[in-house]
């Protein structure tokens, strides 16, 4: 079979699969150029999707279905090296060590992607792309269906090339990630803690200010306003990391 039709079939295949299948569908894309990890947490009381975590090659995609009302985030990690029983280490988003996160968080600088699908109150689906942890990848959570008013959440540009230098996480000479202002300083004020844990004491610093003039679709700090968080209903979404400009 020719390569043309062979991509044909594959891309026919896949969407015969997600229109037959019930329920919310997370379809993860890599878009990077080279290898990524993503890394899946659920929230208290949900399960973490995929065993936590998986391999990805770039070009490669997974499809994740979801129950109703499940809530979690999920965040790409780079430049892993895992054995044969899933032990390693990863350049960022590390979580403990493992391929399979094993409901352990990604470890800061790391774009997180956040989402809780449906409510005991209310079947909208919530989701955003955050930078409060800091920023390791681009990435884009874009809903496919769901009508007007679905948004698109992301960070789709490169924030490691204009990180301030005190913030840059390096691995060999290379800017793999750039910390937040609260992981950097760890200060009350730019961790919104204490007497700045509400809205009205935490506001935007500099930094915050320049991440949100690069990624305005994403979560720049705590408090950011209410824009950066989206609502909808589709049946399915694609979370691709690196997407295209």
């Amino acid at each position: 079979m020719k390569p043309h039709f062979l991509n044909l079939f594959t891309s026919l295949c896949l969407f015969l699969f997600i229109s037959s299948t019930d329920g919310t569908q997370l379809i993860v894309v890599n878009n990077c150029g080279q290898s990524i990890w993503p890394g899946i947490l659920g929230s208290a009381g949900h399960p973490s999707l995929a065993n936590g975590g998986f391999h990805l090659n770039f070009g490669d995609q997974v499809v994740l279905n979801v129950q109703e009302g499940w809530s979690g985030r999920i965040w790409g990690r780079q430049g892993c090296h895992f054995d044969q029983n899933g032990k390693g280490t990863c350049d960022t988003g590390d979580c403990g060590g493992f391929l399979h996160c094993n409901n352990a968080a990604g470890q800061p600088p790391a774009t997180i992607v956040e989402m809780t699908l449906g409510t005991s109150s209310s079947p909208l689906h919530f989701y955003d792309v955050s930078l409060v942890d800091g920023f390791n990848l681009p990435v884009s959570m874009v809903p496919v269906g769901g009508g007007v008013g679905c948004g698109i959440a992301g960070c789709e540009l490169d924030l490691n090339m204009c990180c301030p230098s005190a913030f840059e996480v390096k691995r060999e000479g290379k800017v793999v990630g750039c910390k937040s202002a609260c992981l950097a300083i760890q200060s009350a004020k730019y961790c919104c803690t204490g007497d700045y844990a509400n809205p009205k004491t935490c506001k935007p610093t500099l930094f915050a200010h320049l991440f949100k003039a690069i990624c305005p679709r994403a979560y720049s700090y705590a408090y950011d306003d209410s824009s950066s968080l989206h609502k909808c209903r589709a049946p399915r979404y694609v979370i691709t990391f690196c997407p295209p400009k």
